[in-house]
């Protein structure tokens, strides 16, 4: 098979999955790891995927639309989320007050809080504040206002709600993150809440799958330097890791488990 063949069943695997990673290359065509990454690099030239640490990923539109109705009892778990979440709780403290992202990863991090010391939590989603439920060592605060359709709330209620408040430690998610535009979304509502706990947080975490890094959604959130930490997964782009490193922004990117 010609290089050319070879690389344009590898795009349209990409465009298929989503995906594909080195190894799913080398296997398949017998060839050696370089090789493989010359071949997304001249894929990535041509505008037809982005690179990563293991692979390649599809490249992403600019999404302006908000989130549909979520049911996260019945939302697969990846990998990834799993361990950035993991890694995640590591920073909750003692007496800490916490703002936890009413996403994904907010509900998947509920099954990995600490259980042995107290400290008070406050989200904007009805759904996780229905799991905290559980937790006799968590005081809990709901944000007010009108409630998304995905369980959410982040109208102008909920910011003034956020804005009278302090955070110890806030975990905050996101469209997409590069250097250049820093952490974007999808709709201005969601960046304006975003912001305001951003301001009124004292350490602040980004939290994103590899997929989102190097990506810009539709409106700007914040700087990528205003966070402490961002931590991702193994999917993450290299140069745009770098990138953002180049900035200031340290970068926790986690390890798959096996």
């Amino acid at each position: 098979m010609f290089m050319e063949e070879r690389q344009q069943e590898i795009a349209e695997i990409i465009q298929t999955n989503g995906k594909i990673t080195t190894a799913e290359i080398t296997e398949k065509y017998g060839i050696s790891d370089e090789s493989a990454r010359r071949d997304l690099r001249l894929l990535e030239q041509k505008g037809l995927c982005k690179r990563t640490h293991g692979g390649a990923i599809l490249l992403s539109q600019v999404s302006v639309r908000p989130p549909v109705n979520r049911d996260f009892e019945k939302m697969p778990v990846f990998a990834n989320y799993r361990e950035i979440a993991r890694r995640a709780v590591t920073k909750v403290k003692e007496n800490d007050i916490v703002y936890l992202t009413g996403g994904s990863f907010g509900y998947i991090m509920v099954s990995f809080l600490p259980k042995d010391i107290r400290y008070t939590v406050v989200v904007n989603s009805v759904d996780i504040a229905k799991e905290l439920r559980a937790f006799e060592n968590i005081d809990v605060y709901i944000v007010g206002g009108k409630m998304r359709q995905s369980g959410s709330v982040v109208d102008s209620f909920a910011n003034d709600f956020v804005s009278r408040l302090h955070f110890d430690v806030c975990f905050i998610t996101g469209g997409g993150l590069t250097a250049e535009f820093g952490l974007s979304n999808g709709t201005d509502e969601t960046a304006t809440f975003q912001r305001t706990v951003i301001k009124n947080s004292r350490r602040r975490y980004l939290l994103l799958p590899g997929a989102k890094i190097g990506v810009d959604s539709f409106v700007k959130v914040c700087d990528a330097e205003v966070f402490d930490e961002a931590v991702t997964d193994w999917e993450c782009v290299e140069e745009q890791v770098a990138a953002l490193e180049e900035k200031g922004v340290t970068v926790t990117v986690v390890e798959e488990v096996k």
